[in-house]
């Protein structure tokens, strides 16, 4: 499961028809409202839409891929030409600044054949400059597992895989309709520490029918296979789901809360520290990927579906690609990957930079605040005085952070800066 690269603040929807008017770098770099002094790191985000099947609870673009020889065969090469069409088109966007982190997410990006993965990243590195110790993430699920296939992919280039686990049991992976069962899942994680340095597992709580007991052996089963990182969502019931249709049974909120608090217990004793809202490692084992999203850096998005979130000296501007993979692909080719293009109104900057950086447990310093948002700090005061008044952050003269409290109620704490 890929953190969301969704528009923190909704970019209105437009119909997939034709892309905007093409601008050049001149409109980015015009003036404008915001005095960014220094641009924040950047990173890549590569979407590869297609899966084996698509799983009922699931809202990302992904798309069932046919089997060879069908209309909705998988495109690898094709859609790989797309991608650098998409990334030539955008270069000049991010000329000059260097690569820290590459995320590959879909979709399921390992049906993608080591040999594409190879050609991908070998492609980039062709046209961006990378940071000598860039980590470049993979997701990988247990149903696309064949033995060595992940060694594979390390020797593509690949440092870090996200194993798609979400439960190691089998039952409650039937009903959330993954194509994997529990020794699958085992054999992957399995292969993944034998050929990765480091790596993470998804997990997902508040299954349907999930009991504290069940959640327990799921974290023992977990932490006995010893990954650094652990990335763990509550099950949430999407709109344009299948479950949204038909939404099956799941735990109270209350019973979620407590599984939650006995998830945080566990990875603790196991050496892990709650690190992010959703996110427990080891030490050296965060990920640097999503740090950066949460400290409100700048990511280029290219793939079907895929956003962005650029800073220019004088303002922030948020992208989103094509989502129909065909029509993304169609339009990438011929010079025109975007479908929205549209800057980030001032006034909604506060509540963008609280809705990634409160998701942190050291919270954020002011000065990368002022930095990363170009706004004085007056644009945050009466929220910061009220969310501590209410005792859901804590703060000094240097940093801001949630309390306990503000991370068990951190919808409430950052609706305080809209």
């Amino acid at each position: 499961m890929t953190i969301p690269i969704t528009p923190i603040t909704p970019i209105t929807p437009i119909a997939e028809t034709a892309p905007p008017p093409v601008k050049d770098i001149q409109h980015y770099m015009r003036p404008g409202l915001l005095q960014l002094q220094a641009l924040p790191p950047l990173s890549l985000y590569l979407h590869l839409p297609w899966c084996i099947k698509k799983c009922p609870y699931c809202d990302f673009n992904s798309h069932e891929a046919g089997k060879a020889g069908t209309p909705d065969a998988l495109p690898e090469q094709r859609y790989l030409d797309a991608l650098m069409a998409d990334l030539e088109a955008a270069l000049p966007l991010i000329w000059g600044r260097t690569i820290h982190s590459i995320f590959i997410g879909g979709g399921t990006p390992s049906l993608f054949s080591p040999q594409s993965i190879d050609r991908l990243l070998g492609d980039i590195r062709a046209r961006l400059k990378l940071e000598a110790d860039c980590e470049i993430t993979m997701e990988a699920n247990p149903g696309t597992f064949e033995k060595d296939r992940f060694k594979a992919f390390r020797a593509a280039g690949v440092t870090r895989l996200s194993v798609g686990v979400q439960s190691f049991n089998d039952a409650h992976l039937k009903a959330l309709g993954r194509v994997h069962d529990s020794a699958q899942a085992i054999a992957a994680v399995e292969e993944a520490a034998a050929a990765f340095d480091t790596f993470n597992l998804d997990i997902m709580y508040a299954l349907p029918g999930q009991t504290m007991q069940d959640l327990e052996r799921d974290m023992a089963t977990a932490l006995s296979l010893k990954p650094p990182h652990i990335s763990i969502y509550h099950l949430t019931i999407e709109p344009n789901t299948y479950f949204a249709k038909y939404p099956p049974v799941v735990p109270e909120d209350d019973a979620a809360y407590a599984m939650l608090d006995r998830i945080t217990e566990l990875t603790a004793v196991a050496g892990m520290e709650r690190y992010e809202v959703s996110a427990y490692a080891k030490t050296g084992h965060r990920c640097w990927h999503n740090l950066n999203y949460w400290q409100f850096g700048d990511y280029l998005g290219i793939g079907a579906g895929a956003h962005s979130k650029l800073s220019f000296a004088h303002r922030i501007v948020r992208q989103v690609r094509f989502r129909e993979p065909r029509l993304y692909m169609d339009n990438a080719l011929a010079g025109h990957a975007l479908a929205q293009d549209e800057e980030v109104k001032r006034a909604e900057l506060p509540f963008e930079y609280m809705l990634n950086a409160l998701r942190l447990k050291e919270g954020f310093s002011l000065m990368d605040f002022t930095e990363r948002t170009g706004l004085p700090m007056t644009a945050i005061q009466k929220s910061l005085d009220e969310a501590q008044a209410k005792g859901l952050i804590e703060r000094d003269l240097m940093r801001v952070k949630p309390t306990t409290r503000g991370f068990d109620f951190l919808s409430d704490l950052q609706s305080l800066f809209l």
